[in-house]
């Protein structure tokens, strides 16, 4: 079943078409990979499908969740890393509802918050200043955060900038296991090589045009991808 429909859809910043016509639909359960050159408008699209106002024209189909229901792990900013705040409250932030910091949460809310502690393996940090954590711990955190807010699908924008190789594997490895219990997962990447390793789906952005579809049509058109 398709949860989201994106048909004709063009992109507006200031004056500049970002892009245009673009038609692509995510399944249950997809793994699709965003690719494309700076500028192409990856993480435009995904603003768009957050709904955070980019002006836009075209229709965007949901099925089975709002967009509130979306889990989000946007770019790492300075403001993140420096975020005075435990991982565990992190991870609480990423339920939408009245609580703060843990606070009002529901037994629910909480219960799940453990669970997919567990499941990313930082229930032992769980009290730890996020601020002193690694790089690739943070985004384990954040990709947990993310987690308790997704419902259907997760939306993933440069996960791995700035992790070691080491950390980039341990995460790659964490959103494949998300996905093979049946997470949707939509992520802009500039690793091709990898992307073309985990994902169902490619969908890449360019000036003149666009592609939309499986993993080894893309490969049989680009001839190995595009860096």
């Amino acid at each position: 079943m398709n949860i989201i429909e994106v048909s004709n859809l063009s992109a507006f910043y200031e004056s500049r078409q970002v892009f245009k016509n673009l038609d692509f639909v995510v399944k249950e359960g997809d793994y699709l990979c965003i690719i494309g050159e700076n500028g192409s408008g990856k993480t435009t699209l995904m603003k768009i499908l957050l709904g955070l106002g980019i002006k836009h024209t075209g229709t965007i189909k949901l099925t089975g969740f709002t967009k509130r229901e979306i889990g989000w792990l946007p770019q790492k900013t300075q403001h993140q890393k420096d975020f005075p705040a435990s991982v565990k409250e992190v991870v609480m932030s990423g339920f939408d509802g009245p609580g703060f910091f843990g606070f009002k949460y529901s037994r629910h809310q909480k219960d799940l918050a453990k669970k997919n502690m567990k499941l990313l393996d930082i229930e032992g940090i769980a009290e730890k200043s996020f601020s002193e954590l690694s790089g690739g711990q943070q985004q384990k955190v954040l990709l947990c955060r993310a987690l308790c807010a997704a419902k259907k699908v997760l939306l993933l924008d440069e996960a791995v900038t700035g992790l070691d190789d080491t950390s980039s594997d341990e995460l790659y490895s964490l959103i494949k296991k998300l996905n093979n219990q049946g997470l949707a997962i939509v992520m802009i990447t500039h690793d091709t090589k990898r992307a073309l390793a985990d994902a169902k789906h490619i969908l890449s952005l360019s000036e003149n045009a666009h592609f939309y579809g499986k993993v080894t049509d893309f490969n049989m058109q680009s001839k190995g991808g595009v860096e």
